[in-house]
């Protein structure tokens, strides 16, 4: 297991990527926290993980957080879930600072309707600065899928917030 300072430093860099990645990818706060905590147990029992850098150990952790959410989204729990309890979460976990009629409302609302991907792929694009190069080898797909992904998911935006 992983010294609890390096557990801390890691969760401390890169804890708020890997909360926006859960998020965006499960759309539920309960959901995305546990996929948040599964993502770092997985780092904490990875030691004989050796990162070149710090950019490494990022990617790690946002492919793993990424392969949480893919797993948590085909449990047959979650297929369980009534829509009644989906919204009430959705109300609880947006902004309260974020009124239903503001571009950061509307932004967030076409983010949250797309499906993944592109979702995924497009936010670590436009939200974390990645390349389409970089995010295919987190994502383990074609970097010209990655592209494809990303032109589909702007302009699904696009026409969204029109």
């Amino acid at each position: 297991m992983r010294p609890s300072d390096d557990i801390e430093q890691a969760m401390a860099r890169h804890g708020d990527t890997v909360w926006r990645v859960c998020l965006a990818a499960l759309r539920r706060a309960a959901d995305a926290e546990d996929a948040f905590q599964d993502t770092f147990m997985k780092y904490a029992l990875a030691d004989g993980t050796a990162f070149r850098d710090d950019g490494h150990r990022k990617a790690w952790l946002i492919r793993v957080a990424t392969n949480t959410c893919r797993d948590q989204r085909r449990s047959p729990a979650r297929k369980q879930c009534s829509l009644d309890e989906e919204a009430r979460e959705r109300v609880a976990s947006s902004d309260p600072y974020a009124q239903p009629s503001s571009p950061i409302a509307e932004v967030l609302d076409a983010m949250s309707q797309l499906d993944d991907p592109p979702r995924t792929p497009v936010y670590l694009a436009l939200y974390e600065g990645y390349t389409a190069p970089e995010i295919a080898d987190m994502l383990e797909a074609p970097v010209n899928t990655v592209y494809s992904w990303i032109a589909r998911g702007k302009k699904t935006l696009k026409e969204a917030l029109r």
